[in-house]
């Protein structure tokens, strides 16, 4: 019987630490290290990155820099995730990079610090959704195309209205399925990470095989190709530079396993696993996506032709296309592996939900947005932040009304989501890297003497992917290709950091403990 008591009152080593951090267990804590994984791997996406900008990025310097900056990008992505991966380690906690600011950060700038990276990442997860709903339209627009025929051969192309419609309809799904237990989301993203392993591995293999005909490699690693005429851009090192924007675009996204800390058994363990492990994974496979499609290429000029089978609106679908339609003359096979592509966007875009409706719920919990006793409330059933989901929803599906005029929704979109998601990385990164040594309480993941210069190198390579991604992408500049990005984040923070000043600051102190439990030993 004294066993058995014993046992009864066993606590989570992570729910221990939550609690010694002054907030007390609300959400389940029921997920394994495997279904954060998974959560984690389909947040990051074997395609939902590589597939909607890999055409624009071969065109700017050619195979060779698209190759290559996928392999630069990713060593420094490892040098953000082993920095986030200690930090999640002491942090075990919903909301992670906001309440890993506050803390890291000291009680003078940590409120600062903090409702700085919560709305960064709210904004970053939150256009991140819209990029999943856009690219994830733009595949589905295109099996349409090649279902009722061709661009050659009278298929149908869905006009704005229809993509619109595509756009709100993919929000809509995945904010009902959030809105259901989280046992279902994460039954469907361990469906996800299958599904782009097996569906990943079988294109990567398949494709080059499919194909009569495939590149040299001397072609796939050397060739370097600029296009003036297109991009408008003359200069090597710029079009070098817009280049790796799909690489960076795709790689990250790692953080959702530090969303999820506080539903995690053993997060201070396990969180740190699910992030280096959905970077490794997705560097590899991701690299290999990348390769299988270059070498695939028939004509690198026909890819780009509006008149081609695809309207010359998606590059990698007539890549697939080519392949098969010239090995067994029609496009069955084409749409196949394009349905697998769709179903990772749409994997994908469910897992971001999921993330964004935490980062809300958690800033809400702390009464740092409007209306905070709304959004923070539990599903009674559930134990899922319902509202929270639903104001994520509503938010990403107002993103997408301009693609009824503009034709750049998507370039800005992806901007403000990177720059956004990415930027929140940066605060936390940067307080652990100025703290004092001593003030901070190492979890099982410490990095130890090697954490300042690990930080260093992640903090600067975070404010160069910001930077790149507020860069006009094409010249000469005009109203249709204007990267509107700088303006729609200038407002957008510019009127939260009003906020700040004006009243915020005299009111938010960051996230507020929910339990009268504190750290004797002063440290946090």
């Amino acid at each position: 019987m004294a066993g058995e008591r014993d046992e009864a009152v066993v606590v989570d080593s992570g729910e221990k630490r939550l609690n010694e951090l002054g907030y007390k267990q609300e959400l389940r804590r029921e997920m394994t290290l495997f279904k954060t994984l998974a959560i984690s791997f389909s947040t990051m996406t074997l395609f939902t990155g590589i597939t909607p900008l890999y055409g624009s990025s071969l065109q700017y310097a050619g195979p060779a820099s698209l190759v290559w900056g996928w392999v630069v990008v990713s060593f420094f992505t490892w040098f953000v995730g082993v920095a986030m991966a200690e930090i999640c380690s002491s942090f075990p906690t919903t909301g992670s990079l906001y309440f890993w600011a506050a803390h890291l950060a000291g009680p003078v700038w940590g409120p600062l610090a903090s409702w700085c990276c919560a709305w960064l990442e709210a904004i970053g997860l939150i256009a991140g959704i819209g990029t999943q709903a856009y690219a994830g339209s733009q595949v589905l627009q295109s099996i349409i195309l090649l279902c009722t025929g061709n661009n050659t051969g009278g298929g149908y192309l869905a006009p704005r209205w229809l993509f619109l419609v595509m756009y709100l309809g993919l929000t809509l799904i995945w904010a009902v399925l959030n809105t259901f237990a989280l046992e279902v989301i994460a039954f469907l993203d361990v469906i996800s990470m299958w599904w782009q392993v097996i569906g990943g591995t079988v294109i990567v293999v398949m494709l080059p095989l499919v194909a009569k005909t495939t590149q040299p490699a001397s072609y796939v690693f050397t060739h370097f190709e600029t296009a003036p005429e297109v991009t408008g851009i003359s200069s090597g090192a710029y079009a070098v530079i817009l280049s790796f924007l799909v690489s960076q675009y795709s790689l990250y996204g790692y953080d959702a396993a530090a969303h999820l800390t506080e539903e995690t058994k053993g997060a201070d363990k396990n969180g740190p696993i699910a992030i280096l492990s959905s970077i490794g994974i997705i560097s590899v496979f991701g690299w290999a996506y990348i390769l299988a499609l270059t070498f695939s290429i028939q004509d690198f000029s026909y890819l780009y032709n509006p008149n081609n089978e695809t309207a010359g609106a998606f590059v990698p679908a007539q890549i697939l296309y080519d392949a098969f339609h010239g090995r067994y003359h029609n496009s069955t096979g084409a749409i196949v592996l394009l349905l697998v592509i769709w179903g990772s966007f749409f994997f994908g875009g469910l897992s971001i939900t999921t993330s964004a409706a935490r980062v809300v719920y958690a800033l809400s919990r702390d009464r740092g947005i409007p209306f905070s006793s709304v959004w923070r409330r539990i599903h009674p059933r559930h134990k899922v932040p319902a509202n929270a989901v639903w104001l994520c929803a509503a938010v990403c599906a107002l993103l997408g009304l301009p693609i009824l005029r503009l034709n750049v929704v998507f370039t800005a979109i992806t901007s403000i989501a990177t720059i956004g998601w990415v930027g929140g990385y940066a605060v936390p990164i940067f307080a652990r890297m100025v703290m004092r040594e001593e003030d901070f309480r190492p979890g099982p993941f410490y990095l130890g003497a090697a954490s300042r210069p690990v930080c260093l190198v992640a903090f600067l390579w975070i404010c160069y992917t910001c930077s790149v991604f507020l860069l006009p992408t094409v010249y000469p500049i005009k109203m249709d290709t204007f990267n509107y990005a700088p303006i729609a984040l200038g407002v957008v923070i510019g009127l939260i950091m009003l906020w700040w000043v004006i009243d915020a600051r005299k009111w938010f102190k960051g996230p507020v403990r929910n339990i009268d439990e504190h750290n004797n030993n002063g440290k946090v």
